[in-house]
């Protein structure tokens, strides 16, 4: 377990960690052009391209530690009827849109100096080695908590208590950040405090509402 110390000017709360959710929060798909030209390209509605990786059952698998990252897209190239290399083009094509915020990375190194800092994230196989390369973040947290390396997905309960576990928290000693509002009520059940993101929030703000402060200026 990795603890800290309480830092006396750290705010008045008792929140001693702060937990990120990935997707969505610290990694968003700001440009939808190449995954819908792909979805125009291989016939299928908008928004298909997510819900096969994401939503599909094999999605919900590889996000489960059932497959592997490889795996899923291997399924994808044959349910689509693609060849290795379309599929790696497709695959390729399907995140050319995402961008990490790294306004939002550098805030999380400031609350790194005061807090424990975590992430919770439903994900596959490749998101552990994403976070060190090509992102290189992956130094920004105290612990990172995968979905398919815990063969358990949010909103279950049990991923929240490994990763206080795992930290040395009280759930009151911690708050979540979550763009799904499931995500955010299933930990706010268990009692951590909550932020639901959207893009584009004065984060800063939201959380100093909680009593989580960085040092100096953020922006």
């Amino acid at each position: 377990m990795h603890h800290k110390p309480d830092h006396p000017t750290a705010g008045s709360s008792s929140i001693q960690a702060v937990i990120f959710d990935v997707g969505g929060v610290l990694l968003c798909t700001e440009v939808r052009q190449p995954r819908q030209q792909w979805e125009a390209k291989l016939g299928l509605p908008p928004g298909g391209a997510e819900a096969l990786v994401f939503n599909s059952a094999m999605g919900q698998k590889a996000q489960c530690g059932e497959i592997s990252e490889p795996e899923l897209w291997q399924w994808i190239g044959t349910h689509l009827g693609l060849t290795a290399e379309e599929t790696a083009a497709f695959r390729t094509g399907f995140w050319a849109g995402d961008r990490l915020d790294r306004s939002l990375v550098a805030l999380i190194r400031q609350l790194k100096e005061r807090y424990q800092t975590a992430v919770i994230s439903n994900y596959a196989s490749n998101l552990r080695l994403e976070l060190t390369d090509p992102f290189g973040i992956a130094d920004a947290f105290d612990e990172i908590i995968i979905s398919c390396e815990e063969k358990i997905m949010k909103p279950d309960p049990e991923i929240f208590h490994r990763a206080l576990h795992r930290l040395g928290r009280a759930p009151a000693e911690a708050v979540f950040i979550d763009d799904f509002q499931h995500n955010i009520d299933a930990a706010a059940a268990i009692g951590l405090a909550t932020i639901h993101y959207r893009a584009g929030m004065d984060l800063p703000r939201a959380l100093q509402q909680v009593g989580v402060f960085a040092r100096g200026k953020i922006r």
